[in-house]
């Protein structure tokens, strides 16, 4: 019985996928194996022996401590993608909103003089209108910087649009060039990018190369009148510099999920708080995946959107499950495979994958290794931790 502990509420339909014969759930676990979260913050002093594996209903892992994780062996899963057409209707309500003047308008009609007479009213309505003309987006610009799943479907919305998009992402993956359409024209780096956009959409993780990519250098290449959407993360804008920018009226509005003392005084600063996940739909759709990989890596040793560890999948067979971490150094393996081979256990598969300085190991063997076995692997140098898997499992589908 694998012990599940919980931080936060998380979606019911995420909570339904596991069996109640396998797992228990709950928020009092003081050693739990495995640490189910949306953005509690967890501190080193919450990693305890017993925990294996720690899954984010969401994409951003900031609030889990992913270095000492990785040095304990733990492996720490997020679900990206799954809020992805949650924050792209979000931005697209954005573009909309900078466009059209619809907050003025709303404003005016919400404080207009108590009128009984209809056309006296209409009179004063078309009088008026003209304050609150916008533009539209067709044949404007989009500029969407990071192609991953939230800034591809951001791409492809505006040009949904009518609107001419450019790219630009220097890590773009295989798989999400292939998600992105072949309208999108890719810019070789960020100042081109910014140089010829109306709208520019941020979609970048928080990475060091990330934090304050727009920058009082990179808005010197800014077009004049721009509107800047960031629903990414805070810290890849420096707010200082952008405060300039937007006095200056160099960046025509900012509009970010991400409420700033640095900014809240500005007119043409709109935020909301946090509201990019913030949909039922994406809720469940991240408490399922994280629920999903916890309950493959736990009963089957797979591991899916890691972000510390690598992918690594096995087909269960017939028999038991060694899993197996370790420094990613040489002859590591070789040892192990031996004292499998000198207790006369046959392995029938393995898989062998690395991340950086870590190799995880997926050896299923024909027969039971008893605790010595394990005990021996464990002391090899370099080995981190190692568990045997019986009794396969996979998440129940729809």
């Amino acid at each position: 019985m694998y012990q599940i502990r919980t931080y936060n509420q998380i979606a019911l339909r995420g909570l339904e996928r596991f069996s109640r014969d396998r797992f228990e759930l709950s928020s009092e676990f003081a050693h739990p194996d495995a640490i189910l979260l949306r953005s509690h913050k967890l501190t080193p002093a919450d990693l305890t022996p017993d925990l294996m594996a720690i899954a984010r209903a969401g994409a951003g892992v900031n609030n889990i401590p992913v270095a000492q994780c990785t040095e304990a062996g733990i492996v720490v899963f997020n679900t990206p993608g799954a809020n992805a057409n949650s924050v792209k209707e979000l931005v697209l309500a954005a573009l909309l909103l900078s466009s059209r003047d619809v907050f003025g308008g709303l404003q005016f009609v919400r404080h207009l003089p108590q009128i009984n007479d209809k056309a006296e009213l209409d009179t004063l309505v078309e009088s008026e209108k003209k304050r609150f003309k916008g533009e539209e987006l067709y044949g404007k610009t989009l500029g969407v910087v990071g192609l991953g799943a939230i800034g591809s479907l951001v791409a492809k919305a505006g040009l949904g649009l009518g609107m001419q998009v450019l790219g630009y992402d220097p890590a773009i993956s295989v798989d999400a060039a292939w998600r992105l359409p072949s309208d999108v024209q890719r810019m070789e780096n960020l100042h081109s990018l910014l140089g010829r956009c109306d709208y520019v959409s941020m979609h970048v993780p928080l990475l060091e190369a990330t934090r304050g990519l727009i920058n009082a250098e990179s808005l010197k290449s800014i077009r004049p009148g721009c509107v800047l959407l960031n629903f990414a993360r805070q810290e890849i804008v420096d707010e200082a510099a952008l405060a300039v920018a937007l006095r200056e009226k160099q960046v025509r509005a900012y509009f970010s999920d991400f409420p700033s003392t640095e900014l809240s005084a500005l007119d043409n600063v709109y935020a909301t708080p946090h509201l990019g996940a913030s949909t039922t739909q994406a809720e469940e759709n991240c408490a399922v995946m994280a629920a999903d990989q916890l309950i493959d890596f736990l009963g089957n040793g797979n591991i899916t959107n890691s972000v510390n560890f690598p992918p690594v999948y096995l087909d269960r067979t017939p028999g038991y499950r060694l899993a197996l971490t370790n420094m990613n150094v040489p002859k590591m393996l070789g040892q192990v495979l031996s004292i499998l081979a000198n207790a006369d256990i046959n392995i029938v598969d393995m898989i062998n994958k690395s991340r950086d300085d870590l190799a995880y190991n997926l050896i299923d063997v024909a027969s039971r290794p008893g605790p010595g076995v394990l005990e021996q692997i464990r002391t090899v140098e370099g080995v981190v931790n190692v568990r045997m898997i019986e009794n396969g499992m996979a998440p129940d589908t729809d």
